[in-house]
């Protein structure tokens, strides 16, 4: 079953984050979308939502890239009431 997962990020080191999760774009795992990466404008939390069949599978692929410049939860987005994702 396809889902979309939230990451949400305390971020501790934004150029590193980003880059790292930039070149993770580029290495998703198959079937896999990434619909949104966010920041705040401080640069200090970050929101990405990405389809995929788990939640324990994004999470691997995330702190693979990005895990070591930021502390992130993980959560199955509420689509059905949310705007702008499919559900």
């Amino acid at each position: 079953m396809t889902m979309q997962v939230m990451a949400v990020s305390t971020v501790s080191d934004e150029g590193r984050f980003w880059s790292g999760l930039k070149k993770a774009h580029a290495k998703l795992p198959k079937g896999a979308k990434w619909k949104v990466a966010v920041a705040s404008k401080d640069g200090t939390k970050a929101v990405n939502i990405i389809r995929h069949d788990s939640i324990d599978g994004v999470r691997d692929f995330f702190e693979a890239h990005g895990g070591a410049y930021a502390t992130t939860e993980y959560f199955e987005a509420d689509a059905a009431n949310a705007v702008g994702l499919p559900r």
